[in-house]
């Protein structure tokens, strides 16, 4: 099959080095932006916050997340161009909904007398929270739609990158308190450009399962 969006993802590949010398440019930077922040989400929650490193400083930071475990990911930190967080509302609650309602109406997608019938749908996120009003799972999985489109985007743009569960939830939230400011990241993505001698990925074919053993139509 022929078609941009299959080219993209059997070109796309889990990156296993990257060239220190290369970096992402800004306006590249500035397409993945938005990439993000239009990525769909469960009653439009946006329950997500995305943090970029990208200065020596914040790399230096994200290094040593890795003290004490998945050391097999940290080279990554400081030779790809950026890392981004990314990050769930573990207790995503009805005010964090409203700024969505809020939003709505300013953008003319809700009429300004509809604001407390918008909340009808918020009765799904009461539906994932638990009597803690913790509602992690939920916001969580949210996050991962987030983060497949933005890996799209990033092949669209010829970038490479290399998703990341490999992290220290616990280490980033520590280093990382001041940025999060309650939400939790477990997983990240990194970006940049890789390297064309060392990286063994590079060269090995795409590797799928059949479509007929995954897709049945009825």
């Amino acid at each position: 099959m022929t078609h941009p969006i299959i080219t993209d993802l059997k070109t796309r590949y889990t990156t296993k080095k990257y060239d220190a010398t290369k970096r992402v440019s800004a306006d590249n930077l500035a397409v993945i932006c938005q990439a993000m922040r239009l990525s769909p989400s469960s009653i439009n929650s946006q329950p997500w916050k995305f943090i970029i490193i990208e200065s020596d400083q914040a790399k230096q930071r994200m290094h040593d997340t890795f003290a004490n475990k998945f050391q097999f990911n940290q080279p990554h930190i400081k030779t790809a161009s950026h890392i981004i967080l990314f990050a769930y509302n573990p207790k995503y609650s009805r005010a964090d909904y409203a700024k969505v309602i809020d939003a709505d109406i300013a953008n003319g997608r809700t009429p300004a007398e509809n604001r407390e019938q918008a909340f009808g749908a918020y009765a799904f996120v009461d539906l994932n929270t638990d009597d803690t009003g913790n509602n992690g799972t939920w916001s969580k999985a949210q996050t991962y739609l987030a983060l497949g489109n933005t890996m799209h985007a990033v092949a669209r743009l010829g970038i490479d990158s290399t998703p990341m569960e490999g992290v220290d939830s616990e280490l980033i939230s520590e280093l990382f308190a001041d940025e999060l400011d309650g939400y939790i990241c477990e997983v990240a993505l990194v970006i940049g450009y890789h390297e064309t001698q060392t990286d063994y990925n590079a060269k090995l074919p795409k590797s799928r399962l059949n479509q007929e053993q995954i897709i049945q139509v009825i």
